[in-house]
């Protein structure tokens, strides 16, 4: 009868009772419909009440009263009890929760997946993470790919609950289940570690990942990789070292783009001699770097004024065949030109137009304004009016006076 109350099927025109346990499913599916409705804000149907209750009796609540909200206003004072064995288990909203989803994938995929986020959502707000892990898992098992939302959910709640288990078996089983993950769902999984300090669980996990399968083209190194570019982001740079050294003992070793960002972040925090010291390990390592490698280096020792060995790494790129790019010449002629070499600055900058590269606004802007600081005015105005030309010759006259507006 209430399902098809809820369902429109039927109206309810007499006041209903229920028992608690049938009172906490229809709790559950009226918040849940709710949730998952398009630009409808949810109240707190009757889970606001769940622990007011006339003691030494069974639970109830008038249907026909809360499907006339908000005419209803309770008018009797309840007091706090404890659940009698009525209540329904977790396991039972689960299994509810699970042949509901079943059914309307039948008819709609995406209406299914949406039903289960809403579902997911209520379990990790009341914080019944167990409930929404084994919702997940069971349709996992079933061969039903969800979108990582659903798992993202889960993975910021056991974070927050501070359930490491929870949230590395989570991660693993997105990780198995999905062909790719966006980078906010391993900056969540990142971030749910800041006050974690178990250091053990971090690398076992990590050795847990080193020997998951992945579906697709996705491969363990590539999953370490971001996992590491992730702490960083979030401020954790010692673990992501530590996850970095970690791989050198595992089948799946570090590859050039690992290498690549330990270099970009050991840089960022001007460790520039542990930066260097990993530069010279990835050459031993037989890998072979590349223009992010070289891009990297140079800029984290223009940071600290280390211009000469700016220069070094620039001729070794050179000598190796790697094409200096614009970023490579951005950072050097700016570099020199605030150390007041401004005659190697130049250099540079006929170097960038001779290779065919077309220089930047902010190189422009850099080396006139350097120029400027030397006292070199007229050389600073030329320079000035070949910018403004060379931004007439690629955008055209319309944009250069939507610029000066």
């Amino acid at each position: 009868m209430v399902a098809a109350a809820l369902s429109g099927r039927a109206k309810l025109n007499t006041l209903t009772f229920l028992c608690h346990s049938c009172f906490n499913r229809l709790n559950y599916s009226i918040s849940v419909g709710l949730h998952s409705a398009k630009g409808i804000r949810p109240f707190n149907t009757l889970h606001r009440c769940r622990n007011f209750f006339l003691n030494n009796c069974i639970k109830s609540i008038p249907v026909g009263a809360l499907l006339d909200w908000p005419t209803f206003s309770p008018s009797i004072l309840f007091v706090s009890c404890q659940s009698i064995s009525t209540q329904a288990s977790p396991a039972e909203f689960v299994d509810e929760a699970l042949t509901e989803v079943l059914s309307v994938m039948v008819n709609s995929q995406n209406s299914g997946e949406e039903l289960c986020a809403a579902y997911v959502d209520k379990f990790c707000n009341d914080r019944n993470l167990s409930a929404a892990a084994k919702l997940l898992q069971t349709l996992h098992d079933k061969n039903i790919l969800l979108p990582p939302s659903a798992y993202n959910r889960l993975l910021k709640a056991a974070g927050e609950e501070n359930d490491v288990d929870l949230l590395c078996q989570s991660f693993k089983d997105l990780l198995v289940s999905c062909k790719s993950l966006n980078s906010s769902t391993y900056l969540i999984f990142a971030q749910a570690f800041i006050k974690q300090n178990d250091v053990a669980c971090l690398l076992r996990f990590v050795r847990e990942i080193s020997e998951l399968i992945f579906p697709s083209t996705t491969t363990t190194t590539t999953v370490l990789n971001r996992i590491i570019f992730a702490f960083a982001e979030c401020g954790q740079v010692d673990k992501a070292l530590m996850i970095f050294d970690q791989m050198k003992s595992l089948k799946s070793k570090p590859d050039v783009i690992t290498y690549n960002t330990i270099l970009g972040i050991l840089g960022r925090c001007g460790r520039i001699d542990e930066m260097l010291k990993e530069f010279v390990a990835m050459k031993e390592d037989n890998l072979i770097p590349d223009i992010f490698s070289y891009n990297t280096l140079i800029t984290g020792l223009r940071k600290v004024g280390r211009l000469e060995s700016c220069l070094v790494f620039f001729k070794e790129m050179c000598e190796r065949g790697i094409e200096p790019d614009l970023r490579t010449y951005s950072a050097l002629i700016d570099s020199f030109g605030k150390s007041g070499n401004i005659e190697e600055s130049l250099r540079l900058f006929n170097e960038i137009k001779h290779r065919g590269i077309c220089p930047s606004i902010h190189v422009y802007r850099s080396l006139i304004s350097n120029l400027k600081k030397m006292g070199k005015l007229e050389l600073a105005v030329a320079f000035s009016n070949e910018m403004k030309e060379s931004i007439s010759n690629h955008c055209g006259p319309n944009h250069i006076q939507q610029r000066n507006r």
